[in-house]
């Protein structure tokens, strides 16, 4: 008998479609639920969907529900999956009303609300910054006079450093308050601000047991990163993670996280900062990474981690082994303005120099709006690589972004 899966969204961002193949291909029976016509869909995912129901708004757990039960009226839905962190919500509601297994409501709103998320960790024993969530500007003026300047300001419920502040000083502060919307009935995470270098540690669960996992470097910090023009960001995904003992106690706190928090069977996302404090713990996402992340851990360990998820979630099981061949990573290219491309310089010395470790690159034609600097690793152009030894192809991600000029104008 056929596993019924319902996947939301399968055609928007454009990885979405990996997951869709995924399923179909460990074979699952793949009903998807999406924003855009049926018209839209291609070949390929009209082979992989086995029906497909539009709906206006994939996060409204109401639409989602009753596009849910009519497929629950003519099979039975075995698993309802997401892999977008604005759609976990969502899925988890509609799982509990409808009665499929997968992550429940309130993991799935302690992997979303920082302030809550920590508090439990803190709890189970996991540290973590010290932090409050709060929608009032005078509670949060007195946690930050008891913790010191700086500060972190950001959304209860965001994705990396959208809409994120650092804030060194009480006019910062104030300000960071007033664009969050505090005092507008608005409700922010704040939390003492943690020096020191930020990675992290993906997995596939599968009951609670991590079945893979991988470590990743960001070079420099996320918020740093997205605030400067001047920066061409990476993250690299190492293939020391086995050999290298440094790591036991990332995985060790990381499933700590993956127990008191509930999460069972699911993907995972993990960041993490490493400083004069020691390990601290940042936040957790039940679901994969973003910016193309599993992209790099197909190309580094010779595996399609988008069918071990399938695997994981349809059958409960693992079937691929990780190689650890090659550490890969992505560098962002950041244009020299706003404004639109109007050329590439060092992309032929690149090719040239590194052409065999290069795994993928993207460079948007003369004429495209660029993207903000804030938007992201793949908001512009991008080189991804890959080598066997981390720290030569840090060396050549540091190169590339030396060597090649984004010009806008």
């Amino acid at each position: 008998m056929p596993v019924d899966v319902i996947f939301l969204e399968p055609n928007f961002p454009r990885n979405q479609r990996e997951f869709a193949r995924a399923l179909h291909a460990v074979g699952a029976r793949v009903t998807g639920i999406g924003e855009r016509p049926k018209e839209y869909l291609d070949d390929e995912m009209r082979h992989w969907l086995s029906h497909y129901e539009q709906v206006s708004n994939v996060t409204d757990p109401t639409q989602v529900e009753r596009a849910v039960r009519f497929m629950q009226s003519k099979i039975r839905v075995d698993r309802l999956e997401a892999a977008v962190e604005a759609h976990v919500m969502c899925a988890a509601k509609v799982r509990e009303a409808c009665g499929i297994p997968g992550t429940s409501v309130e993991t799935t709103f302690l992997c979303r609300d920082k302030p809550a998320m920590k508090e439990a960790l803190r709890k189970a024993g996991v540290a973590c910054a010290q932090s409050i969530g709060s929608d009032d500007a005078r509670e949060i003026q007195q946690f930050v006079q008891q913790i010191g300047y700086p500060v972190i300001v950001k959304p209860r419920d965001a994705a990396g450093a959208a809409a994120t502040y650092r804030c060194d000083d009480d006019a910062s502060l104030a300000q960071a308050l007033h664009e969050s919307g505090v005092g507008q009935g608005h409700s922010v995470a704040v939390e003492e601000f943690i020096e020191g270098h930020e990675g992290f540690w993906d997995t596939i669960t599968v009951g609670g047991t991590v079945v893979h996992e991988f470590v990743c470097h960001y070079y420099p910090s996320v918020l740093e990163a997205m605030r400067s023009r001047s920066v061409n960001p990476q993250f690299i995904c190492t293939n020391r993670v086995d050999a290298a003992g440094s790591y036991d106690q990332v995985k060790e706190m990381g499933r700590k996280v993956i127990s008191a928090l509930g999460i069972k069977t699911s993907a995972t996302h993990m960041e993490w900062f490493f400083g004069p404090k020691g390990l601290k713990f940042s936040e957790i996402g039940c679901r994969p990474p973003g910016v193309g992340a599993w992209d790099l851990y197909c190309a580094a360990n010779d595996v399609d981690i988008y069918r071990e998820w399938a695997e994981a979630v349809v059958w409960r099981t693992q079937k691929q082994t990780l190689s650890r061949r090659f550490s890969a990573g992505i560098v962002a290219l950041r244009p020299d303005r706003d404004g639109r491309i109007v050329g590439y310089e060092g992309v032929d010395a690149v090719e040239r120099a590194f052409g065999q470790w290069i795994i993928d690159s993207h460079f948007p034609a003369a004429g495209t709006p660029t993207g903000p600097v804030g938007a992201g690793f793949m908001a512009n152009a991008w080189i991804r690589m890959k080598h066997p030894d981390y720290d030569e192809l840090r060396r050549m991600l540091d190169l590339v972004g030396q060597t090649v000029k984004v010009r806008a104008a």
